[in-house]
C-alpha cells in the first residue's frame, strides 16, 4: 500500500464516521471536554517512504511528542463538521534507529479541529496540520543541513474515558527538508503511527 492509499484510507475513514454519526445525533452535541487547554504525551513509530517525492533513504524512527493545545473558539458549526479549533505546539524527539541510531528534534506549530459528532459515545476524531523547524543529526551525506523544516498533516482519535483524561490513536504523513537552503537536499517523506493520552484543564 503506497502513502497516498494510506492518507485517502484514513481521511476517508473519518468522514464516513463523522457522516453517520451526524445523520444520527442531530444538531445538539456537547462541548469538547470542559477545558482550555490540553497537555499530551504521544509515542509511536515512524518509517520513510521510499519513492515518494525524492525520498530514496530508509530511515525508520521511534517517536516522542510532548504537546500543548489550546481551544480558540467554542463549538462551531453544525452537523457532522460540528466541533473546535485549537492551536498547538508540540516538541518531539524523533529516534532514528536505521540506518543509524541518531536524533530529531525541534518544535511544530498545529492546528486542528476536532469534531464533536460522536461526543455522546465519548469520541472525538480530528484533523490536523502544521509545521516547524526541527534539527537534524541523521549522519546521512544525502542532507546539506542539520537544521531543516517540518511540515505534516494527519488524522487520529481520541477517547474520553474520564471528563478529563483521554487516550488517542492518530496517523500523521510527515516532510522533512532543508528548503533549498543547502545542497544536497533529499527530503524525507515519512509516516507515523502514533499513541497517546491527554489531559484536560
Amino acid at each position: 500500500m503506497t502513502i497516498r492509499q494510506v492518507q485517502l484510507a484514513c481521511l476517508v475513514g473519518v468522514l464516513s464516521i463523522l457522516l453517520q454519526a451526524g445523520a444520527a445525533s442531530g444538531e445538539q452535541g456537547q462541548l469538547f471536554p470542559a477545558a482550555s487547554s490540553e497537555y499530551s504525551f504521544l509515542a509511536g513509530y515512524g518509517i520513510t517512504h521510499r519513492g515518494f517525492g525524492q525520498t530514496r533513504t530508509q530511515v525508520q524512527t521511534v517517536d516522542f511528542i510532548g504537546r500543548y493545545g489550546y481551544f480558540l473558539s467554542e463549538q462551531l458549526g453544525r452537523g457532522w463538521w460540528r466541533g473546535q479549533f485549537e492551536h498547538i505546539l508540540e516538541l518531539p524527539l524523533h529516534l532514528a534507529v536505521d540506518p543509524k541510531t541518531r536524533i530529531m528534534t525541534g518544535a511544530n506549530l498545529l492546528g486542528s479541529w476536532k469534531f464533536s459528532a460522536l461526543a455522546a459515545n465519548g469520541l472525538y476524531p480530528y484533523l490536523f496540520a502544521g509545521g516547524g523547524v526541527l534539527f537534524v543529526d541523521l549522519g546521512l551525506p544525502t542532507m546539506g543541513s542539520r537544521l531543516d523544516f517540518s511540515y505534516g498533516s494527519g488524522t487520529g482519535i481520541q477517547y474520553l474515558f474520564r471528563k478529563d483524561l483521554a487516550l488517542s490513536a492518530e496517523y500523521r504523513y510527515h516532510h522533512i527538508s532543508n528548503a533549498s537552503s543547502a545542497e544536497p537536499n533529499e527530503p524525507l517523506n515519512s509516516s507515523k503511527f502514533l499513541f497517546g493520552i491527554s489531559l484536560f484543564r
